[in-house]
């Protein structure tokens, strides 16, 4: 009898033990590499995984403290904001200067890329952009006859 209320509790734990496996691998671990790449030292403004600062030395200490307390990469990223204000975050959040940041390049991307295209079909006409190719001008009579002995002396 006690054998058979043992096996359902058996049951039910190796279940709960298989669904916390399969919870902890699909949220991936945060680490320091993870966050490093987005963030900004705010002393020398260059990204924290290539600064040599002592500030970004600070930096990295709170990232590694946030994330030995078991916190997700958006929950560092917000800390790090709360602690050293917007300045730390590498990629611009919203609108004003932060927002061209993001379209004047790509304007101008499309921009070269648009022109590029306009050459392009230009040179493979070989004249102006929707217009016949240059014909040769005429010569006038005492040219044609100056240019008809000149090669005949040459031909000689």
């Amino acid at each position: 009898m006690l054998e058979r209320l043992l096996w359902p509790v058996a049951l039910a734990l190796a279940l709960l033990a298989l669904a916390a496996a399969a919870v902890s691998a699909a949220e991936p671990r945060t680490t320091l590499p993870d966050v490093e790449d987005e963030v900004m030292c705010v002393e020398c403004g260059t990204a924290l995984n290539v600064s040599t600062s002592a500030v970004a030395d600070q930096e990295r200490a709170f990232i590694r403290r946030r994330i030995a307390e078991g916190m997700t990469k958006e929950e560092v990223k917000a800390a790090l904001v709360e602690e050293y204000g917007p300045r730390v975050l590498a990629e611009p959040e919203g609108g004003g200067f932060d927002a061209a940041a993001w379209a004047v390049p790509t304007g101008l991307a499309l921009l070269a890329l648009l022109g590029v295209g306009l050459a392009a079909r230009r040179w493979r006409r070989g004249g102006e952009p929707g217009g016949p190719a240059p014909a040769a001008a005429a010569l006038d009579p005492a040219q044609t006859s100056r240019l008809d002995a000149d090669l005949a002396a040459h031909d000689r």
